[in-house]
């Protein structure tokens, strides 16, 4: 009985470990999509009355839940009936990631800056702020939605050769880890200037100042990092799951090179069809 028992925990033990180094190589295969989603959900959580910061993160937050438990069960019947259709799945999500990512290239290098969202927010009355809220919560549950196919997919596919149950469990903790990790960060991150009024209130003139310059400073350097990880993202899904591609790879350059340059020449021309498409549909 005794033995029996030991055996169990010995099992027991042994699946821990298997899901703890499972967990960590689907960790790393999405860690470039985890930075996209913060940097890209940072920025939509900002802009809003300091008293209201935190419910709209708490709201996007339960509607990326609300996503994982639909992506998840898919993926894994996905997994098990038809894993074609997995990569399939990572192709159209890395196309998507390199329209993205060359779309905000695009908009620094003409310099458009884009002022209506905040326009609209300091020109609302008590009566519309809610609507704008809930108008920025859906579109960034949207956006949220897109990102956890990505990584849900990405975390499978890096435990592909495990257990059926290792790969539900390292793939359910990853997912947990893009919605409580990632969105709890942005909290800390939005919340910044406010430890440094506070600090500055305590004496801490100099450290207060330092939290508030710094937290403008910390997105936009989050949203560069991001941009550049989405392209070397889609660039090296595609690179590894379009087999003819490889053939068009520079010798003698780095695989992290050649992945980024075919990101940004697929992500461009992503780009020019999507605009062509929307001219064509105005007119």
């Amino acid at each position: 009985m005794a033995s029996g028992i030991f055996l169990l925990l010995d099992d027991i033990a042994m699946l821990a470990d298997d899901v703890a180094v499972a967990s960590k190589m689907a960790t790393k295969k999405t860690a470039a999509i985890l930075g996209d989603d913060l940097a890209v959900n940072a920025q939509k959580a900002t802009g809003f009355e300091q008293s209201r910061e935190l419910a709209v993160i708490w709201a996007i937050t339960k509607g990326s839940l609300k996503n994982k438990v639909i992506i998840l069960p898919v993926a894994f019947v996905l997994s098990a009936v038809a894993p074609a259709l997995i990569t399939v799945i990572l192709v159209f999500g890395a196309l998507f990631l390199l329209y993205e990512g060359v779309e905000k290239i695009e908009e620094w290098l003409l310099h458009k800056e884009h002022h209506e969202d905040k326009e609209e927010l300091l020109n609302s009355t008590p009566e519309t702020i809610l609507e704008i809220e809930k108008e920025k919560i859906k579109s960034a549950v949207l956006t949220d939605f897109i990102l956890s196919v990505e990584i849900v997919v990405i975390a499978l596919a890096a435990v592909a050769e495990k257990s059926f149950g290792v790969q539900a469990v390292s793939t359910v903790i990853v997912a947990l880890v893009a919605t409580f990790g990632v969105y709890g960060f942005v909290a800390m991150i939005v919340r910044m200037d406010n430890v440094g009024f506070w600090l500055i209130g305590k004496g801490y003139e100099r450290s207060g100042a330092l939290l508030i310059n710094a937290m403008p400073k910390v997105i936009k350097t989050l949203a560069f990092v991001g941009t550049f990880a989405m392209i070397l993202v889609g660039g090296g899904i595609i690179a590894h799951k379009v087999e003819f591609l490889h053939h068009y790879f520079l010798e003698g350059v780095p695989a992290i090179v050649n992945e980024m340059l075919l990101g940004l020449v697929i992500g461009a021309v992503v780009l020019a069809v999507v605009k062509v498409f929307y001219m064509v549909r105005g007119k």
